[in-house]
């Protein structure tokens, strides 16, 4: 299949002054009608998650309407490299800091808000009648999800605006950042709430994962629900481990294709 990939630089910088990397684009095919930026796990960069997206196989159906991920543009970006406490302060490419993950997991709210406005950046300028949305695999899905926390609050961790009008979360083997504050701020406001009840998300996770453990995916999506998200969708992979399969992705875009109403899916 033929797709028109792009390159992009960055000139974008983290608030702690960490420059973000290069941003990779697989344009659609077909009708442009929804754009996914997509983020990598830790130490990963764009350019792997772009070839793993150019190279999706076309879903398992007939119609030929429906190769719906033609329709997709996908945006790559790639994390800063930074110091990271989970490898003894080694730097690698990061979306944020982190430690061990645990149940006391502290967040690094400066870094989570710096890569979720560069995520916002990218979607900003897209047109007004494409869909938008976010997902990653990993420490990507966290931020994806942290974002769509911003989106339900209509503001960062920081207090400023968040303004992209989100319709399509997706987290990959990963886990929900603030989790433990999230219910009382959205309970807090009635737009918080409306935003919340809004917007599809759809979190996956391998029972066999030993980097982030299946308990923390299925946290994620039960701590989103009994905070008003009210079209989370959790899916199980029976001894999958920390990566992702093509069976997975598949099931994904199909997903992203019939909650964004894509054409072919209607």
């Amino acid at each position: 299949m033929s797709y028109s990939h792009q390159s992009m630089g960055s000139g974008s910088r983290s608030g702690r002054g960490y420059e973000f990397g290069r941003t990779y684009v697989v344009r659609p095919k077909g009708k442009h009608q929804a754009t996914i930026v997509w983020l990598h796990g830790l130490g990963d960069n764009g350019s792997s998650s772009s070839q793993l997206l150019e190279s999706l196989p076309l879903p398992n159906v007939r119609d030929p309407r429906r190769q719906t991920h033609l329709e997709i543009k996908w945006i790559c970006p790639t994390a800063p490299s930074r110091p990271v406490s989970l490898l003894g302060g080694f730097p690698c490419t990061a979306w944020f800091d982190v430690g061990e993950i645990s149940e006391d997991l502290q967040d690094d709210i400066e870094g989570l808000d710096a890569s979720a406005a560069h995520i916002a950046n990218l979607l900003s300028t897209e047109p007004t009648d494409v869909k938008v949305g976010i997902g990653g695999f990993s420490m990507g899905a966290a931020i994806a999800l942290y974002s769509t926390t911003c989106y339900a609050l209509g503001r960062y961790g920081t207090g400023h605006p968040y303004t992209i009008n989100l319709r399509a979360t997706v987290g990959l083997s990963g886990w929900l950042p603030g989790w433990r504050s999230l219910r009382s701020k959205i309970e807090s406001s009635n737009e918080a709430a409306r935003r919340a009840a809004s917007v599809p998300v759809i979190l996956a996770h391998g029972t066999s994962d030993d980097v982030v453990p299946y308990r923390f995916g299925e946290k994620s999506a039960h701590s989103l629900a009994m905070s008003g998200f009210r079209q989370v969708v959790f899916k199980p992979y029976e001894g999958l481990g920390h990566y992702t399969v093509p069976k997975e992705m598949d099931e994904v875009v199909q997903w992203l294709a019939s909650r964004l109403g894509l054409e072919g899916w209607r």
